[in-house]
């Protein structure tokens, strides 16, 4: 098969041999693959794999077709879609999945966005519901709100009926980031400086990291908690914690990655639960800003660098 490969710091596409399914698993030939931080980290060997993925092939996410069934995988069948968080593998012809952390594709999405849905989506869904507990009604800050999962978040916030303040350094964004609620959700997007005075918030999902951490805490309404699941602008803040003591606040912090079994499964069924009928019926919608064949990987690699973006990246099937 052909597949992005880790050569040298750079995408590079590459003949590798096909996987084999193995108990539990279901071998998928790929369809499309999104982009994320974490492939272009591993692609320059800042974060490896963890145990049982491909060491050298990146793609945290893929969507495609059922092709083989591996020994006790019966919850899908070959020709199904599914698409499925990976700990890496997702940027090939091939790659396999365990039954257990795939989804079914809802008729009507596109293979862009299936590809593009599976990491964002459970990371955003599992930070703001499972970690944060999100309520209907609540205030939300989201940071980094015009990336794959703060686009992500930002919808799944809207959907609750949540009030949510978006921040988008890039101004020619926010209106499009705002479009993502549709007519009924609540979604103001704003620059990232001064983002607290939009506050007191109950939920902040923070993509960005360390800068943003001591305006956190000062925005946090009583009862108020944090998520952290990126740090692309630092990884080390000073807080005050009497700040976030008299706020009775809470931050959290967590990866999806190297999560064992059982917990991407239980994320899995928490988004095919909530998250999927709101695609089937329309609320929801991956945003897709370019798409590329797997051949055209360094090209692809160029423009998730690049930024200046809305949403996704994704590696699709040459036409």
């Amino acid at each position: 098969m052909r597949a992005v490969t880790a050569t040298g710091g750079e995408p590079v596409p590459a003949d590798r041999p096909d996987p084999v399914a193995g108990a539990g698993e279901v071998l998928v030939r790929v369809r499309a693959a999104g982009l994320n931080n974490a492939d272009l980290l591993q692609v320059t060997g800042t974060y490896p794999a963890p145990p049982g993925s491909p060491p050298d092939i990146p793609g945290l996410e893929l969507a495609g077709e059922v092709v083989a069934c591996g020994p006790g995988a019966s919850r899908f069948a070959v020709g199904d879609r599914v698409m499925a968080v990976v700990g890496g593998g997702g940027q090939a012809e091939l790659a396999v999945v365990h039954e257990r952390t795939a989804m079914p594709v809802p008729d009507g999405m596109d293979w862009p966005e299936a590809g593009g849905f599976p990491e964002v989506f459970t990371t955003a869904h599992d930070a703001l519901f499972t970690q944060a507990g999100l309520g209907p009604g609540e205030r939300v800050c989201v940071h980094g709100a015009a990336g794959g999962v703060g686009s992500a978040g930002v919808q799944l916030a809207a959907t609750t009926g949540a009030r949510v303040v978006a921040t988008v350094r890039r101004e020619a964004l926010r209106a499009a980031v705002e479009a993502l609620a549709g007519p009924d959700g609540s979604v103001r997007a704003v620059d990232p400086g001064g983002f607290g005075r939009h506050g007191p918030f109950d939920v902040i999902l923070e993509l960005i990291g360390a800068p943003n951490l001591p305006e956190d805490v000062a925005a946090l309404a009583p009862g108020g908690r944090i998520t952290v699941i990126g740090v692309g602008g630092g990884a080390k803040a000073e807080l005050n914690l009497l700040a976030l003591m008299g706020a009775r606040g809470r931050i959290h912090a967590s990866t999806l990655r190297t999560r064992p079994l059982e917990q991407k499964a239980d994320a899995a069924r928490r988004v095919e639960a909530h998250v999927l009928p709101l695609v089937a019926a329309g609320r929801i919608r991956v945003a897709v800003q370019e798409t590329f064949a797997l051949e055209e990987a360094p090209a692809a690699y160029a423009r998730f660098r690049a930024g200046a973006k809305l949403g996704k990246i994704v590696l699709v099937d040459a036409p």
